[in-house]
């Protein structure tokens, strides 16, 4: 998803169309952005782990769609394999367009390159000059998700306040060879029984016992990925 994205307007793009996409975009990612929203739906698919940015120092929740860099098992021939697409994914080619001297405002952007936007294909973003149903649908989406990613992101940060999050390795045995994962943060199971009943507590209220468990049961889905790899050879 590299494409440069361009601020979308009326009166530049009002003659363009979306047709639907192929995934092609992101067929050689191995990991993408989730929010904790949608853990419970991918984590029954994708390992969920947590990676840190190195430059901010803050932390994002993704999911592993392969097991080393430029694999993406979920795409094959176009199609997606799973029955959850992660929102960054759905959403493309639009996207948010950011500006960092204007705080908590955001607008809407499409990549122009991109295959799946023509004059001649798909549904029109615009008619008579006014929005589509479809572009208003797509712009509540991309908005929902970045205020979940937001929101993501502050709890992550919560988590590793209280020490949750730990670098881990992950070792997986694929045909045989054993392959390390690293640059991963999970969350520390034994420091999470450590909590006292009040931090605990304090967990649940926040809603945040739902996607901890599924993140922490997602991690066996790393061993469904192995099985994948060994079929598609």
């Amino acid at each position: 998803m590299q494409n440069q994205i361009t601020l979308l307007e009326q009166t530049k793009h009002g003659d363009l169309k979306l047709a639907a996409s192929d995934y092609s975009h992101v067929a050689e990612q191995h990991i993408v952005p989730v929010t904790l929203h949608e853990i419970s739906r991918a984590a029954t698919e994708y390992p969920i782990v947590f990676v840190k940015n190195s430059d901010t120092n803050e932390f994002q929740s993704v999911a592993m769609l392969g097991l080393k860099p430029g694999q993406n098992l979920s795409v094959k021939d176009g199609k997606w394999q799973g029955l959850y697409i992660p929102a960054v994914v759905r959403d493309y080619p639009l996207g948010l367009v950011l500006n960092p001297d204007v705080k908590d405002k955001v607008w809407i952007g499409i990549r122009e390159e991109a295959k799946e936007v023509s004059k001649t294909e798909g549904q029109p973003l615009f008619v008579d000059g006014k929005e589509t149903p479809l572009l208003e649908t797509r712009k509540k989406a991309l908005i929902s998700h970045y205020e979940q990613d937001q929101a993501t992101r502050g709890i992550l940060g919560f988590l590793n306040e209280k020490g949750l999050l730990i670098n881990q390795t992950l070792t997986v045995d694929v045909a045989g060879e054993k392959r390390n994962i690293n640059g991963l943060y999970v969350v520390d199971e034994a420091k999470l029984n450590e909590l006292s009943d009040e931090e605990f507590l304090d967990l649940k209220k926040r809603g945040l016992l739902g996607p901890i468990f599924g993140h922490l049961g997602s991690l066996n889905q790393v061993n469904r990925l192995a099985r994948v790899e060994m079929q598609d050879k």
